[in-house]
This record gives structure tokens, C-alpha cells and sequence, in this order.
């Protein structure tokens, strides 16, 4: 995971902001559904560091409850 998301991440929970959460989960998925997408060349990379952002912002999502 990017060091950015885990900060990102860190600052929505102490705002205890679901909303912006919600969004960037929904923007990284959206990004893991393009990348799917993508014919002939290699996005292995790209996907895991969505993954393990997209884990970090479900971490952070179970937090706030």
C-alpha cells in the first residue's frame, strides 16, 4: 500500500469521516475495474497496490463504526 492512503486513511479516521472514505474506496475501485479492463499489458503492479490500498481503506472504514 502507498504510504499516502495509510496517512489519508489515518486523517479520515480521526475526522471520523465516513463520507470521504466512501469515496475513495469507490474511486480505487473504479480505478481496480479499469485496470481489468486493460488489454495487453501488464497491470499485476498497479492491481496489488490497489488491493492493499483498497484493505487499508476497509481497515479504516471498520474503525469508524
Amino acid at each position: 500500500m502507498s504510504d499516502s492512503v495509510k496517512l489519508i486513511v489515518a486523517a479520515y479516521v480521526s475526522l471520523k469521516d465516513r463520507e470521504a472514505m466512501e469515496a475513495l474506496r469507490e474511486h480505487r475501485q473504479m480505478l481496480r475495474k479499469k485496470l481489468q479492463a486493460s488489454d495487453g499489458i501488464d497491470v499485476s503492479g498497479s492491481m496489488q497496490l490497489l488491493e492493499s490500498d483498497l484493505i487499508e481503506i476497509e481497515a479504516g472504514l471498520s474503525r469508524l463504526q
